[in-house]
């Protein structure tokens, strides 16, 4: 249906506009060409959509973020994200909708990333430990690939990361994404906000903001039509 997008677009993208423009978070971007290897496929790529299944460039994306004096682990932090992840994303650009009958995330479960705008991000959720958890990108999604969210403890501070391999779905995905970078915005802003969240989570402070970094690999083979 159209109407649920189209009530949520406007006030989300004008919302997450002031925000960003008001952000105290320092961004370092690091852009690189690379040959990018994407983690393996699950044995089972059944409902899946992975990089073999988009077009364009193949993209591999990393968030960092340095917190220190932190009051929470990294085990403690990633539970919480799992248990509810919708606290750690900003609401006005995200909304972890389930598709099951619980709210947290389990090995197994498909979900879907609510944005505003006509694109809505299906998931499915490969892997859970006690300090990650990894996605897979399901038909519908501007996306084709695997993200995968994780801390790591290291002594005084904390490391949050949230590393993306994937290509765009379609070429009209491509065009969003890589030619007019509107959606590849709305997804800077939307892991960036979580970073933040998560560093107020664990009652810490960011070390030096976040590093957004960006390998592009224009070598892939393979092109869904």
């Amino acid at each position: 249906m159209i109407l649920p997008w189209l009530w949520r677009w406007p006030p989300g993208l004008l919302l997450a506009a002031v925000r960003e423009l008001t952000s105290d978070v320092p961004v370092h971007l690091v852009d690189r060409v690379e040959a990018v290897r994407p983690p393996p496929a699950p044995a089972d790529c059944t409902g899946l959509q992975l990089p073999e299944d988009g077009v364009g460039p193949l993209f591999h994306r990393r968030y960092s973020a340095e917190i220190q004096l932190h009051l929470c682990t990294a085990a403690d932090v990633m539970a919480l994200f799992v248990a509810a992840p919708d606290r750690m994303v900003p609401g006005e650009v995200a909304r972890f909708e389930p598709e099951g009958d619980h709210a947290d995330l389990r090995p197994g479960d498909d979900l879907v990333v609510r944005m505003p705008g006509p694109w809505d991000g299906p998931v499915r959720v490969l892997d859970v430990t006690p300090t990650s958890f990894r996605l897979a990108t399901r038909p519908g999604h501007l996306e084709a690939g695997q993200i995968e969210f994780r801390a790591d403890d290291r002594g005084m501070r904390m490391l949050f990361e949230i590393e993306s391999w994937a290509r765009s779905s379609s070429r009209a995905a491509d065009v969003l994404y890589d030619r007019l970078r509107l959606s590849r915005r709305l997804q800077a802003y939307l892991w960036v906000r979580c970073c933040a969240r998560v560093c107020a989570v664990a009652g810490g402070r960011l070390v030096d903001g976040v590093e957004i970094y960006t390998g592009r690999d224009e070598s892939v083979v393979g092109e869904r039509v």
